[in-house]
């Protein structure tokens, strides 16, 4: 923790970068990427050679080699606006628009504000994240009945998590179980066939995918440390759900022979598009992004899912998802250069949860559990391809947008001019 000398009497500077650091790890940001921007951000507020050290859950900052260091938790989680504006307060420090006292002014502010509309309506976000999924992996009418009515038990189990906190850690046995007795009971009646890939997609919002992407990125450039920890937790998440699937089959005499990949309709070109569009909303109420931005952020989060779900359903999940996350950072990138476009990562991040939940994945991973001999080798193989296609195009697409952004990292602050823009 840092000591109370520092908090009080240290370099505003590192307070300053110490702030940054800890609302970006809260916002999600990868390790790495925080590293990248608090390094970025020396030269400009008077520290270039400042050193940083992150990992998943803190930071340590010092402002050069030999002066003394701190260290900060990472904040609580933001919003994707309060993000947006964080990253906002970041660019105008680097381009000299802002000084040091009125950017800390600025992120105080930000961790105040308000949401643009209630929770309980971005938790109602749910209900379309489902159906669209349900449509491009399952596109039953039956199944998409049950899909919402399993996501509207995941809207109301967030809003209980969010009124009682202690409850969270139980989310995902609590919502797999609950979901499944939904599905699996509608099963069993015969209403409906193929009910894993309709829990899989009623489910999407909560599955840590992202989170397995992000720890395979961040390991692949080296941060070790907080890449194993994010896959521990994830993995760990991940085995939660499956228990709780495989509670519910218990529960009502539910086979798991039948509990298979299995896809008992093909989606033509017109459901594809409205799940795609369905999910999309469902991201934009769930996850607050930017107002400002929406129209910017919809079209990469249509350009990336398109691509995914189109190459996915002719070469497989493994190069969908690569293409998925090549085409997000692609575009965002081309959007930022736009006149008055938002820095890449406002669009990338909401994109980035389409692509990487790797629902095609994921129902592979399930027969890890779910399946045995070669199925169960089989359904490993394909995961681990599936996730590590979707951790290369981020590692790609991170690297194309980060030399786009070198000119604007190392622009010159003007010489005159206010503080703000």
């Amino acid at each position: 923790m840092v000591g109370r000398q520092d908090r009080h009497d240290g370099d505003p500077r590192r307070r300053l970068l110490l702030d940054i650091g800890a609302t970006l790890l809260g916002g999600g940001t990868p390790v790495g990427d925080v590293e990248d921007e608090l390094r970025a951000l020396g030269r400009p507020i008077g520290a270039p050679e400042v050193q940083v050290a992150a990992w998943s859950t803190g930071l340590f900052v010092g402002l050069s080699p030999d002066s003394s260091t701190a260290v900060q938790s990472a904040g609580a989680g933001l919003r994707f606006d309060q993000v947006s504006d964080v990253f906002d307060v970041i660019q105008r420090l680097r381009t000299g628009r802002l000084d040091v006292a009125a950017a800390q002014v600025e992120l105080a502010e930000i961790r105040r504000e308000p949401p643009p509309w209630p929770v309980w309506v971005a938790e109602l976000g749910a209900v379309p994240i489902g159906v669209g999924l349900c449509l491009l992996l399952q596109p039953s009418a039956v199944n998409v009945l049950f899909a919402a009515l399993g996501s509207l038990v995941v809207a109301g189990l967030l809003a209980i998590t969010r009124r009682w906190p202690s409850l969270r850690s139980l989310l995902p046995v609590a919502s797999a179980f609950l979901v499944s007795l939904v599905v699996l009971g509608a099963f069993n009646a015969g209403w409906l066939d193929g009910p894993l890939r309709t829990i899989v997609a009623t489910l999407a919002l909560l599955l840590p995918g992202s989170e397995i992407v992000t720890g395979l990125t961040e390991t692949a450039s080296r941060a070790v440390s907080a890449g194993a920890s994010r896959l521990v937790a994830a993995l760990v998440q991940l085995a939660l759900f499956f228990a709780g699937v495989v509670g519910a089959a218990a529960v009502t005499g539910t086979s798991l022979s039948h509990l298979d990949n299995e896809q008992i309709a093909h989606p033509g070109w017109w459901p594809s598009v409205l799940g795609v569009a369905l999910a999309t909303v469902g991201l934009v109420i769930n996850f607050y992004p930017p107002l400002e931005h929406i129209g910017s952020t919809v079209a990469v989060i249509a350009v990336a899912a398109l691509a995914q779900v189109g190459l996915g359903a002719v070469h497989g999940a493994a190069l969908g998802g690569l293409a998925g996350a090549l085409a997000a950072a692609v575009t965002a990138v081309v959007i930022s250069r736009l006149p008055h476009g938002p820095m890449w990562r406002i669009t990338y991040l909401p994109a980035f949860l389409v692509v990487a939940p790797g629902s095609f994945g994921l129902l592979n991973a399930s027969q890890v559990e779910l399946g045995s001999g070669d199925t169960a080798a089989d359904g490993v193989f394909a995961a681990l391809a599936a996730f590590f296609s979707i951790a290369i195009g981020a590692l790609i697409g991170a690297v194309i947008a980060r030399a786009s952004d070198r000119g604007v990292r190392h622009a010159p602050p003007p010489t005159s001019g206010p503080a703000h823009p």
